[in-house]
């Protein structure tokens, strides 16, 4: 084979001693977690541009306590310690949800009172005598100066005593918010606010804030997994807009990639019409059934679900990617106090998947757990049935797969001409049969994604195209690996084995 290089040209006549430097080409996975939502008002983060944050720290300080970017990335960063994480604010829109708590006649002993924000405990001892005002600003100072000092959450509420009433009002519009909890819980020893708080929403939370300026700022940078708890009907069909196989991130002429995240709290009924009014691998929805008793809020919920499974899904080296996700639990979150809210029944379950409608469980200890993720694409386009891209494991498949492909394509093609044969075995020179074999090549050393090499080879078409003898045109038929979700078993049962004859 002859030598060829890329910086020292071959007329050179003057003596030297001369080492050019390239490289081979070394493929590396990368994979960023972006995290959409809305940051606190005078903070320094910039609406409608991501930036790189992986400290919680870090994210308190430029998005604010308590704003919905800093729990998220909180959750986040729970499950997934060592993943890439960045973070986008968007404006806010509409008017800002506010509730009120009202203290009734304090005990003439006192007592130990607790109230759950948001699943967060805020507790105050009320002393004999105390009166309700001074409970109500207790309460309200409690509550502005809640900051868990392990995980470093904050509430979605500030809060403002006037004479026995408390009121919260959202730190940011939007109606998402009316997805936050407020409860009194039991307590074994007994709870002093039980009976004593009424909770009530005085101006529901309204609008949804608009995407679009934030999507189209992500251009092609590599945001391959996007939460963004907003699901209504305007956002969702930006996110079928800027992931367009036509036109968007996962288009030929872009090849970004990226998916979608959300999540959705509703009746059985209209989760349901909510799928199947949607048809599309790019958007996965992390679903509840509607009740109340969410001691966890959406964003969070978005944010802790994806970033459990987002570590798998980036390992295709591994091949994490492909494997079956249930059973993983999801940690900073909490089921729904009513139980039959759960979704543990398998009627449930089968019917929100076949639905479009991603799933989750709960163990006897009360944690949540993945149940099955899935995207929201059901047909072909035509009507027909088809679940080729319904696992979300195919979605990092197919994108570790086509960039280890597009990598090593161009470190061994990239710059070289192109003839049908290289007697010389020129360095400048590549030809299909070349081209082929970093094709199968590149299949072979994908065994935890891809599968049947052999039938890869014998269906792989490489050739010049006829029109455009600059060109390379390639047939690749991709076997993907797939998810073990069902083992069914046949038990027969005897009274005894008949003997052998």
């Amino acid at each position: 084979m002859a030598i060829g290089f890329n910086t020292i040209p071959g007329t050179i006549v003057a003596p030297i001693i001369s080492f050019e430097i390239n490289s081979g080409g070394q493929f590396e996975s990368t994979s960023r977690l972006l995290l959409i939502g809305h940051k606190n008002t005078g903070t320094a983060a910039v609406d409608n541009v991501p930036f790189r944050c992986n400290s919680v720290t870090e994210a308190i300080a430029l998005t604010g306590k308590g704003s919905m970017l800093a729990e998220m990335i909180i959750a986040a960063r729970r499950n997934a310690p060592a993943q890439d994480v960045w973070l986008m604010p968007v404006p806010a829109a509409g008017t800002a949800e506010v509730r009120t708590i009202t203290v009734g006649a304090v005990p003439a002993a006192g007592g130990y009172g607790v109230i759950e924000i948001d699943g967060q405990e805020i507790a105050l001892t009320m002393g004999a005598g105390d009166t309700a005002a001074a409970v109500a600003t207790a309460l309200a100072a409690g509550i502005n100066g809640f900051q868990d000092p392990l995980t470093r959450s904050a509430l979605p509420f500030t809060a403002a005593a006037t004479t026995n009433v408390v009121t919260l009002t959202a730190r940011w519009a939007g109606e998402i918010v009316s997805g936050v909890d407020i409860y009194v819980p039991l307590l074994a020893s007994g709870n002093a606010f039980s009976g004593l708080l009424t909770v009530a929403t005085t101006a529901a939370g309204t609008g949804a804030p608009n995407l679009a300026a934030g999507l189209a700022a992500l251009a092609d940078d590599p945001f391959d997994w996007i939460v963004s708890p907003f699901s209504d009907a305007s956002n969702v069909a930006r996110y079928q807009s800027v992931l367009s196989d036509i036109s968007g991130r996962w288009a030929w002429s872009r090849q970004s990639y990226g998916h979608i995240f959300t999540t959705k709290t509703d009746t059985t009924a209209n989760l349901t019409t909510f799928g199947l009014s949607y048809d599309t691998r790019h958007v996965a929805t992390f679903t509840r059934l509607s009740g109340g008793g969410d001691a966890t809020s959406p964003w969070v919920w978005a944010a802790a679900n994806a970033g459990r499974i987002v570590p798998w899904l980036s390992d295709g080296a591994l091949g994490n990617v492909s494997r079956n996700q249930t059973g993983l639990v999801v940690e900073g979150v909490k089921a729904p106090r009513d139980r039959t809210r759960w979704m543990n029944d398998y009627a449930t379950r089968n019917a929100f998947l076949v639905s479009g409608l991603s799933t989750y469980g709960v163990r006897s200890d009360g944690a949540v757990t993945i149940d099955k993720v899935i995207t929201m694409q059901r047909t072909d386009g035509a009507g027909n049935t088809d679940t080729t891209f319904r696992d979300i494991q195919k979605i990092g498949q197919l994108v570790y797969a086509l960039r280890y492909f597009r990598t090593r394509l161009q470190a061994e093609h990239g710059q070289k001409a192109i003839a049908n044969d290289n007697p010389g075995n020129l360095l400048a020179i590549t030809t299909v049969n070349d081209i082929r074999a970093t094709m199968v090549g590149v299949y072979r050393s994908m065994p935890g994604v891809l599968e049947n090499a052999e039938t890869f080879v014998a269906q792989l078409d490489v050739r010049r195209n006829s029109d455009n003898p600059n060109r390379i045109d390639i047939y690749a038929p991709l076997d993907m690996v797939n998810p073990l979700d069902v083992i069914a078993a046949n038990a027969t049962i005897y009274s005894q084995f008949a003997a052998a004859a």
